[in-house]
């Protein structure tokens, strides 16, 4: 807790210099973090007094038998809970582990089948992050052409997003009896998930020429109806020297799309920076094939449910209960193994 308050006098010394207010961008983003980062303070010394009230309590009621324990019993769970939340969060210690993130969802081969598995994830995911109070924005979706959908990028805004999110990184193996197949026949379906934290003062350390850029504008995809978008408005940005491409379709506004899809690739330009420096990419982010073996994580609903991380051991029976976003004991499981 030393650290976190030592961080909070820091913020708050960053937040009052003078030339904070000309970039308001820069402002929301650490007052953001100095409000998170004080509530978590503020909730750790209320707990730390709820629990020495408790053990003063326990103490007394050895000395008289009279003494009424059960607000301590039934305290007991959720003081626990939190504590393992705060013992958590302690080990996010790494470069990049309190930076916001982005978060992308590729299916494997196999068609609508991994196709619609890549949309379950993205439901998991997102249903996750409304749980734990991360404010999320899909960039980019691409749909399937019968289900599901292609690819998504997601940007993921927050206090340790990517601390958390990286235990994410690599294949996700689905068992199910096939809801596209007529003769009810089991099928496996992988799905890649890469997450890369947003890396700070990324426009000041790479530069673009605009030489090396192709911009494709084209009509943004959607599920029709009144909120489609139907001008030509969505932007495919590819850096031709390393053939890096990414798209944004979420702003009805070309130019706001094309902002975006910048930032995106200056991101992943001072990621591929970093992979040639240290030689060492799996860090930061998963390279492994999807397909099987290389899985991280299974997810079986057929013919009985479980859904077993392989790294940590971490399992559970209520398959359902994860894809509805509960994965916070993955999580926690993950960062103990890789203290």
């Amino acid at each position: 807790m030393d650290s976190k308050n030592k961080e909070l006098k820091n913020l708050e010394s960053k937040l009052q210099e003078p030339d904070i207010w000309n970039d308001m961008s820069k402002y929301n983003e650490l007052n953001q973090k100095y409000n998170m980062l004080k509530k978590d303070t503020k909730e750790f010394t209320e707990l730390k007094e709820r629990i020495n009230d408790n053990l003063e309590l326990l103490n007394f009621s050895l000395e008289d038998d009279s003494l009424d324990i059960s607000e301590i019993i039934n305290e007991y769970d959720s003081l626990k809970m939190r504590l393992e939340e705060f013992e958590t969060e302690s080990l996010l210690d790494g470069e990049f582990d309190k930076e916001n993130c982005y978060l992308e969802i590729h299916p494997g081969a196999g068609g609508t089948e991994s196709c619609d598995w890549a949309n379950m994830l993205l439901r998991m995911y997102t249903m996750f992050f409304d749980k734990f109070g991360l404010n999320y924005e899909i960039i980019d979706k691409l749909p399937g052409e019968e289900a599901g959908i292609k690819s998504v990028l997601i940007y993921i805004k927050g206090i340790n997003a990517y601390g958390y999110l990286k235990s994410e990184i690599g294949v996700h193996r689905l068992v199910r009896i096939s809801p596209f197949n007529a003769n009810g026949k089991r099928q496996t379906s992988f799905a890649a998930v890469n997450v890369t934290p947003e890396f700070p003062d990324v426009s000041k350390n790479i530069e673009i020429n605009d030489d090396d850029l192709r911009i494709d504008v084209y009509r943004s995809s959607g599920n029709g109806g009144q909120g489609v978008n139907t001008t030509d408005s969505a932007v495919r940005v590819t850096h031709i020297p390393t053939g890096i491409v990414v798209t944004c379709q979420n702003e009805r506004s070309q130019i706001k799309n094309k902002e975006t899809a910048i930032k995106v690739l200056k991101n992943k330009l001072y990621e591929k920076e970093l992979e040639q420096r240290e030689k060492n990419i799996n860090s930061l982010k998963g390279t492994s094939n999807i397909d099987f073996g290389s899985q991280i994580r299974n997810y079986v609903l057929e013919p009985y449910t479980l859904v077993k991380d392989v790294r940590s051991g971490y399992e559970t029976n209520n398959a359902s209960k994860v894809l509805d976003g509960d994965i916070y004991g993955f999580i926690n499981a993950y960062l103990r193994i890789k203290r």
